[in-house]
């Protein structure tokens, strides 16, 4: 274990709760779309993501319609507000200083899966552990690989999640997104240009609105077995006991990112409340009540050290909003 500990930075922002407004009337029109029973304003942004940092978001809204998610992005664009699309937050930091713009969750108010005989047709907002589960009930095989990925649909198309030999490319049939400008389109597999950790719909901006999987018939037993023996090996391979965002870095070309960490001697490594994990170096996990500085610094520290010892650039999988 590196012993090596930085004193935590303590940004003033982060001592008192801050509060960010938007324009009064641009905040009624967003409450007015979703309802104010699903609208937050200055919502602290780490009661919704896996690492338990960040700051507050100007407006939250928990739209239960493809209308509502249309109305939204076209009165965010009409107001030049800025907005960002989140599903259950797992791979998401955000800064102490939050987001000043509208943070729009498609989650638990657009989560239904629907078994069609061997296609399963999902909306963006429901988990990979219950799209897992739907499958596993109609004897489906081919989500397994999923089932222990603490994401929604929305952000599995995204970047195309994957594990254990599985990726949602293996799986994909077509999505329906919502484009920048607002206009619905169903895109099949081969126009959505899966790659490791990239899509089409990261590239320009879709907002996914659901999809359809292709799976084939099973034995559920099988299935079962298989998705306990990757819940096994999560359970003694990652330390799922501390708030974090998963995986922090992506794998190097001909790599492995937690064995470089590990190499360069930083298992353990710490600033303030934010640790490389001693159980898989590849996670950056909250030890501590970290904040989003002590995580980002420690990313940094991290890619800049692996660079210096074996010149191998680290890119992070975990995605940044606001301010750092």
């Amino acid at each position: 274990m590196c012993k090596c500990q930085r004193d935590r930075y303590k940004d003033p922002a982060t001592e008192n709760e801050k509060v960010i407004n938007l324009r009064e009337e641009v905040i009624k029109r967003l409450e007015q779309t979703v309802g104010n029973d699903q609208f937050l304003r200055n919502e602290p942004m780490k009661k919704h993501i896996t690492f338990r940092v960040g700051g507050p978001a100007a407006c939250f809204l928990m739209p239960s319609t493809k209308e509502q998610i249309e109305e939204i992005v076209h009165i965010c664009q009409e107001e030049k507000t800025p907005c960002f699309i989140l599903g259950n937050g797992s791979n998401l930091l955000v800064s102490d200083q939050g987001y000043d713009g509208a943070v729009l969750q498609i989650y638990k108010n657009m989560n239904q899966v629907a078994v069609n005989g061997e296609q399963l047709q999902v909306q963006a907002g429901a988990l990979l552990s219950a799209i897992a589960r739907k499958a596993l009930d109609a004897g489906l095989t081919g989500m397994e690989f999923a089932a222990g990925i603490p994401g929604t649909l929305g952000g599995a198309v995204v970047m195309n999640a994957g594990a254990y030999g599985g990726e949602m490319k293996d799986i994909l049939e077509s999505v329906t997104v919502l484009t920048p400008k607002g206009e619905q389109k169903k895109l099949y597999k081969e126009e959505l240009q899966l790659g490791y950790r990239t899509s089409v719909v990261k590239e320009k901006g879709y907002i996914v609105l659901e999809a359809v999987l292709n799976l084939k018939k099973g034995d559920p037993e099988a299935i079962k077995s298989r998705m306990d023996e990757l819940k096994e090996q999560r359970v003694t391979k990652q330390p799922l006991e501390y708030p974090s965002a998963g995986s922090t870095f992506k794998r190097p070309e001909g790599y492995f990112a937690g064995k470089l960490i590990q190499d360069a001697g930083l298992r353990g490594y710490q600033v303030g409340g934010a640790q490389v994990s001693e159980k898989h170096c590849g996670f950056v996990i909250n030890k501590e009540n970290a904040t989003a500085t002590d995580v980002v610094n420690l990313i940094h520290d991290v890619q800049r050290i692996v660079y210096e010892k074996f010149q191998v650039q680290l890119d992070t999988e975990v995605k940044f909003l606001g301010e750092f």
